[in-house]
């Protein structure tokens, strides 16, 4: 059975790629801030608007000490929108394909909900496509670019190089994602600054399948840092 949040201290934890009660239930008692929930069928993280309801059925909502609920979208139509925000209770939208702005700032305003914006990074220029997003996003999530010929922007367990973020400075709230393990996050905090970490494959035993005792150590690295 899920249970409430505990208490929180440091950089915001976001699980992504959620599924199963196990996997869930080991992001709420490890306090994760946020979850995310994918609805792409390409993506082997994929959950159906129906097992997302019974799967959110038993998660405290936000203002009851919950996390955020998060549901990722890669260039939906608006009928696929439709259908999960109408259904589906979530408290933020992520994009993560190729969304434009004024597509980005159409959604924002269409179903009153903040937006995450994720951009692909394997260079300086990567991060300069940011500013575009300052006046339509929330939040950015800065995740490595996907390999040549990829069917899916993310879950790669690759990281990009965080050097690149030396004396960046975003327009906006950033997360941190790509190729994050419990292994690596502290380092990957203490070199990028970042305030906000995303992790999907790297609490993960194989594709599409989360640990509980990692997504347990990967929180646990994270709060301790």
């Amino acid at each position: 059975m899920s249970r409430p949040r505990k208490k929180k201290t440091g950089p915001l934890i976001k699980i992504c790629g959620l599924r199963t009660e196990e996997g869930l239930d080991a992001a709420l008692a490890g306090g994760a801030d946020m979850i995310g929930l994918v609805f792409f069928p390409p993506s082997p993280r994929n959950i159906s608007v129906e097992e997302a309801m019974d799967l959110l059925d038993i998660v405290p909502h936000a203002e009851e000490g919950g996390p955020l609920r998060v549901g990722l979208f890669v260039d939906a139509d608006d009928a696929t929108l439709d259908a999960v925000v109408s259904r589906v209770r979530l408290d933020m939208l992520q994009f993560h394909g190729q969304e434009k702005p004024e597509r980005v700032n159409w959604a924002r305003l269409e179903y009153g909900l903040p937006i995450i914006k994720a951009l692909p990074v394997s260079e300086a220029k990567d991060l300069e496509r940011a500013k575009d997003y300052a006046d339509s996003a929330d939040q950015l999530l800065l995740d490595a670019r996907p390999p040549e010929g990829a069917d899916r922007p993310g879950g790669h367990a690759a990281a990009f190089d965080w050097s690149l973020l030396d004396g960046w400075e975003s327009p906006l709230p950033w997360i941190l994602a790509g190729g994050l393990t419990s292994d690596n996050v502290a380092e990957a905090l203490a070199k990028t600054g970042a305030r906000a970490v995303d992790v999907s494959s790297g609490v993960e035993t194989e594709k599409a399948v989360k640990d509980p005792a990692r997504i347990t150590a990967f929180i646990a690295a994270v709060r301790s840092a």
